[in-house]
């Protein structure tokens, strides 16, 4: 495969998001003003915001979830950047993460210099079953959805066929999910903000309150294996396995190279950038492989010239705990079948030999599916500057990288950046 490079520098100099969560009376476009003003907040040196040239933001169902689409100009007016151009980007769950890469495009090719990257989601004023549905316009309406496949149906197939071909149990599933409700719970814009421990002392309290029963868990694995405290959805995925129904919005500045150090002393620098695409689910060769994220992390490897063991920070799309193991094999961190050994034994721990998602991932953090690529970045923005707080990991890392999935692998973003 020729080895693409940008044709010039990309930098990325600010970057903000919303808290993650439910927020009745709100919508994507309060969430975006938020995001947004944090983003600003951030450029340590400042800068006219009328500077900015044109938007890209990130949005899956604006139209299903709100009643409203052209959702970009929207975006644009609210944040006072008309007469910008403002398009929005759609692929599925990988959204935001398209949308970075548009603008980096945007910047690399010499059209512009200064370009807004957004990505946002309202999806908490349906009823479940209408999420339900919304989200299913993402999977194969021929074939999957008459099927009576929804997405945690179709990544239970990917975990079963995982179980079956490399030995995992379920348990090391719920292993991803209690590892991100504890990496959650040190990140204030978390929508799940709690640890398992902290949410197994709630129920308890509740249940005291009404005068029931005190259930009563040996430890967090018991807890979580209690169909009653954490049903299945779909065998072998239970309730925890699964990301949540979440609003949000998140906001990055991106500007050519040469003018990143007149908004901070500290940019990231964008080195690699890979996008790929496949079929759905029922047409590939093996489930318990993303071919377009092994092919799309290949491009930005190579793009920026580094390896998957160069790389110091890592965020993944967990939409489902399942998703998680599976990334960090198709990105090149463990060999495949591997990845839940390598949970078990703890490596991909905050503390461990290869963190995942220091955020709380999708999983704890939030899912507002538009925004949670460009959420990502955030992550990254604040590891490799040193401002992460609590959970910052130690070292100085240098290197980060984002892995954005779109329905069942259908899409898949990889940027890696890198602090100099």
């Amino acid at each position: 495969m020729t080895i693409r490079k940008l044709s010039r520098g990309v930098a990325l100099v600010g970057a903000g998001m919303s808290k993650f969560g439910a927020f009745p009376g709100q919508s994507s476009r309060d969430l975006f003003v938020e995001a947004f003003q944090e983003m600003l907040a951030s450029v340590e040196k400042g800068f006219d915001p009328k500077e900015i040239e044109a938007l890209f933001i990130g949005n899956f169902s604006s139209d299903l979830f709100e009643n409203q689409g052209h959702t970009a100009p929207i975006m644009a007016d609210w944040v006072g950047l008309t007469p910008r151009p403002a398009t929005r980007i759609e692929d599925a769950c990988a959204s935001g993460g398209a949308a970075l890469r548009q603008g980096v495009l945007a910047i690399a090719s010499g059209l512009y210099d200064i370009v807004l990257v957004g990505g946002i989601e309202k999806m908490t004023d349906l009823p479940i079953e209408r999420v339900t549905d919304t989200l299913a316009t993402a999977a194969d309406a021929l074939y999957e959805v008459p099927a009576g496949f929804t997405f945690p149906g179709l990544y239970a197939a990917m975990a079963t066929a995982y179980m079956a071909e490399y030995g995992a149990a379920p348990d090391v599933f719920l292993k991803v999910g209690y590892k991100n409700h504890e990496n959650g719970a040190l990140n204030p814009k978390a929508q799940f903000g709690q640890r398992i421990a902290d949410i197994m002392e709630a129920r308890k309290k509740s249940a005291a309150k009404k005068g029931l029963p005190i259930p009563e868990w040996a430890d967090e694995m018991a807890f979580l294996n209690d169909e009653r405290a954490n049903p299945t959805i779909a065998w072998p995925l239970r309730l925890y396995d699964c990301s949540p129904v979440s609003d949000g919005a998140a906001a990055v500045l991106l500007v050519s190279e040469d003018l990143a150090r007149r908004f901070t002393d500290t940019p990231l620098y964008v080195i690699g950038s890979g996008q790929a695409s496949d079929g759905a689910i029922h047409d590939r060769p093996t489930l318990t492989s993303l071919p377009s994220a092994k092919k799309a992390a290949e491009m930005a490897y190579q793009m920026a010239g580094v390896k998957p063991a160069d790389i110091d920070v890592v965020e993944v799309h967990d939409c489902f705990t399942i998703a998680e193991i599976i990334a960090t094999e198709d990105l090149g961190f463990f060999e495949p079948g591997q990845g839940w050994r390598a949970v078990a034994e703890g490596k991909t721990a905050r503390g461990g030999e290869r963190p995942i998602n220091t955020s709380g991932g999708l999983k704890s953090k939030g899912h507002p599916v538009g925004a949670s690529g460009v959420g990502q970045v955030i992550e990254i923005w604040k590891q490799l500057r040193g401002e992460a707080g609590e959970r910052q990991l130690p070292g100085n890392p240098r290197l980060g990288l984002t892995h954005n999935v779109g329905g069942t692998g259908q899409t898949c973003v990889v940027h890696i950046f890198e602090r100099r």
